[in-house]
């Protein structure tokens, strides 16, 4: 059983060179290697597309947890989102996102995962995983710098290893 999955997104708009959720996920992968996981990488930014991907790869690999990745350029931290909306539902992440986030300082927790394509895909894992052991998470990654790519490289990493 894969511990783990890990997602990204790929670029939607034209000047964007890289999706800062891959570029999170190719540092920490060439830093931590062999841990346990399985990632899902650069998604398609799209309403349909993503979800449908996403839970189709839950149900292939079965991971005790899933956390997917996607940029938000106006952000300077990681921010780990506690629910996502759908009209007037709203779902929230069974993660106990206080303990996760204490004292990282590239990461803060948000109650606004927007309404993009992001919220769309948290959404529907956590409607996926609603009667379900495996639990979700969606991060927002910030544009990554040569000043902030170290500490937020790190704090993901602390992150997910306080997943388990």
């Amino acid at each position: 059983m894969t511990q783990l999955l890990l997602t990204s997104f790929t670029t939607w708009l034209p000047h964007q060179k890289s999706n800062s959720s891959d570029d999170l996920l190719t540092d920490f992968l060439q830093r931590n290697g062999s841990i346990d996981l399985h990632t899902l990488r650069q998604l398609p930014v799209d309403f349909v597309l993503a979800p449908q991907q996403t839970i189709a790869h839950i149900q292939k690999l079965q991971p005790q947890a899933v956390v997917c990745c996607g940029m938000a350029e106006s952000r300077s931290k990681l921010t780990v989102e506690s629910q996502a909306v759908q009209g007037d539902r709203i779902l929230k992440t069974r993660f106990k996102l206080p303990e996760l986030v204490a004292e990282l300082s590239m990461t803060e927790m948000s109650h606004d995962a927007g309404r993009f394509v992001c919220n769309a895909t948290y959404f529907a894992v956590l409607e996926h995983l609603q009667d379900s052991p495996c639990l979700g998470l969606f991060v927002h990654v910030p544009i990554l710098t040569e000043e902030n790519r170290g500490a937020i490289v790190s704090d993901f990493e602390i992150l997910l290893k306080r997943l388990f």
